[in-house]
């Protein structure tokens, strides 16, 4: 992935349709850090406390593994908006 690539991801939803990748009102993010997912945004509304701990496993054709494989990102401790980027996974 080049620069233009990255930039094109950034402030985007993970998982969103192309036609509105943005943030909505009066939904809750968290900003992917790191890895193959960097910059994209994470709608965690409505999700309890003990599935935000337990961190995600993120389908993504950019990782290590490819097509199928997945990005693991976890919440920061100093700062739940922010989740950093663990490994890739098969």
């Amino acid at each position: 992935m080049d620069s233009d690539d990255e930039q094109l991801l950034r402030g985007r939803i993970y998982g969103a349709d192309h036609e509105h990748p943005g943030p909505k009102p009066g939904r809750s993010y968290a900003e992917l850090v790191g890895g193959p997912l960097d910059g994209l945004l994470l709608d965690t509304t409505g999700w309890r406390p003990e599935e935000i701990d337990g961190g995600v496993s993120l389908l993504t054709e950019l990782g290590q593994f490819g097509p199928g494989g997945r990005a693991l990102y976890d919440p920061r401790p100093s700062d739940p908006a922010r989740w950093d980027w663990s490994g890739d996974s098969p």
